[in-house]
């Protein structure tokens, strides 16, 4: 099994999400397209009918309550998600969610076409699923989470 590892420091570079009752945490390098994936999900969650909220955009803070990993943000940015090149919007927003899937967001490459099976992120200790995602080109984002986690957005 492969581990990704959060930070223990108050905040992580990253953004999360809620779509029904599923936290998704979205992590990579700087410029690899974690706000525009979260919006997109955000964009297609809604045009399915289904609820869905912004917990945190570029710093989340990740937090463990009763054995389960939980993304917040901090006060000044609330609310607040910045698509690169476009600005800063202001989305409905939640305090807080439980993180039921980590998306790392990475280029392709031949090396990784297929990643390791079963990998996971770890959160302050707590094993989180992990998958990795590269969408550009590809169809959209929620799509594809939801085509490889079957039951993850089920009755939301």
């Amino acid at each position: 099994m492969t581990e990704a590892t959060g930070t223990a420091g108050p905040s992580l570079h990253a953004t999360a999400i809620v779509v029904g009752s599923a936290g998704l945490l979205f992590v990579g390098p700087s410029g690899s397209g974690k706000s525009r994936t979260a919006f997109t999900c955000l964009a297609a969650a809604h045009d399915r009918g289904w609820n869905a909220a912004l917990i945190a955009d570029d710093r989340t803070i990740l937090s463990v309550r009763g054995g389960r990993c939980i993304a917040s943000c901090p006060e000044p940015i609330r609310g607040l998600l910045e698509l690169r090149g476009t600005g800063i919007v202001s989305l409905t927003r939640r305090d807080r969610a439980v993180v039921d899937l980590v998306v790392e967001l990475e280029a392709p490459s031949a090396a990784t076409r297929l990643p390791p099976e079963a990998e996971t992120f770890s959160c302050n200790g707590i094993e989180v699923p992990l998958l990795r995602l590269w969408h550009y080109g590809a169809a959209d984002p929620l799509s594809v989470i939801q085509a490889t986690r079957p039951g993850l957005f089920s009755a939301r």
